[in-house]
């Protein structure tokens, strides 16, 4: 075997997709199939996999690439010593010590102190006592809180700080008051506190793809009414669009940085990345996240993506 494209469980084989997220499944399995199609042209032996399956001996793949593994947050006790296992048998792309420094968002540090400019973060290790409004302090009266390792906006909420009524959104299990709501977050994972940039709502997060060096296409992210999460499945909306100069600019410079980083610290690389910026108050761009373990890349809306993701694998396995 020569490539296994990584998903979880609940995508492995072909899923049923019904339902309300059918459309979002439907997506999964049509963006993963691409990159498969496109590396079987290039003349590879692929097959697709739960990174968690019992059954799968790495040793028999040549490599295998971070897509769809979109549970790892929820099994971290799982995943994490899965992750060591495995690159001690097979390839991964991203690599290793990447996608450890990835799946943390404290890596938002290192790349604010080589000059990106980030969203503004307080960040709060898991077990501290520190109030809400404390950790809030120097972000204004409406700030979103989220954990450092999660995806998909798990534990994501908007606060507003304003009154003493637990105002968030969404609405908080068992009606938590905020105080309440953020202690128990705290308590179970180290935890994000940053400004909430209105321009989310108004006109929404960029996402711009690089494969090997190259931006590659973007997209506009933007969330439905009521609601200041852009995930597709929390009812966002996502279209392509036309990637400029000054777009492109702006990525290729934070990617620029994340390389320096990578050679610094003699860290293969990455193959691929996502870089998602949102514009701050005063109009400037400002990095929310830099996704180099499993983001969704929107193969569907620019297929020539995906033939390029193969391209850089089969490259990078014949070096």
């Amino acid at each position: 075997m020569d490539v296994v494209i990584l998903t979880d469980k609940r995508y492995a084989g072909q899923p049923s997709s019904t339902g309300p997220v059918a459309g979002y499944v439907d997506n999964l399995l049509l963006e993963d199939r691409l990159v498969a199609d496109a590396l079987r042209e290039l003349g590879l032996d692929v097959d697709r996999r739960a990174w968690c399956d019992a059954s799968m001996d790495w040793n028999r793949t040549r490599s295998a690439v971070f897509r769809t593994t979109w549970d790892y947050f929820d099994r971290w006790n799982e995943f994490s010593p899965w992750l060591e296992n495995t690159a001690r048998q097979t390839r991964l792309f991203n690599a290793p010590a990447l996608v450890r420094w990835n799946l943390d968002k404290h890596y938002l540090q290192d790349l604010e102190q080589t000059g990106v400019v980030v969203v503004p973060t307080t960040y709060v290790d898991q077990g501290a006592h520190v109030p809400l409004s404390q950790a809030a302090d120097a972000h204004g009266s409406k700030v979103v809180i989220k954990p450092a390792i999660a995806g998909g906006a798990v534990d994501t909420y908007l606060v507003n700080l304003q009154d003493d009524a637990h105002v968030m959104s969404p609405e908080p299990p068992n009606q938590e008051h905020r105080e309440t709501l953020w202690h128990n977050l705290v308590a179970k994972q180290d935890m994000l506190v940053q400004p909430f940039l209105t321009n989310v709502v108004r006109t929404g997060e960029v996402s711009l793809v690089w494969i090997d060096g190259k931006v590659t296409h973007g997209v506009l992210k933007q969330a439905k009414s009521g609601d200041f999460r852009v995930q597709d499945d929390h009812g966002g909306t996502v279209n392509l669009i036309d990637v400029d100069t000054e777009m492109a600019s702006l990525a290729q410079g934070i990617m620029d940085q994340c390389l320096s980083l990578c050679s610094e610290r003699n860290w293969e690389p990455p193959l691929y990345a996502r870089v998602d910026v949102m514009r701050g108050e005063g109009g400037e761009w400002m990095l929310s996240e830099l996704e180099m373990v499993e983001p969704e890349l929107w193969f569907r809306f620019c297929p020539e993506a995906a033939h390029i993701l193969a391209k850089a694998i089969k490259e990078r396995l014949d070096a």
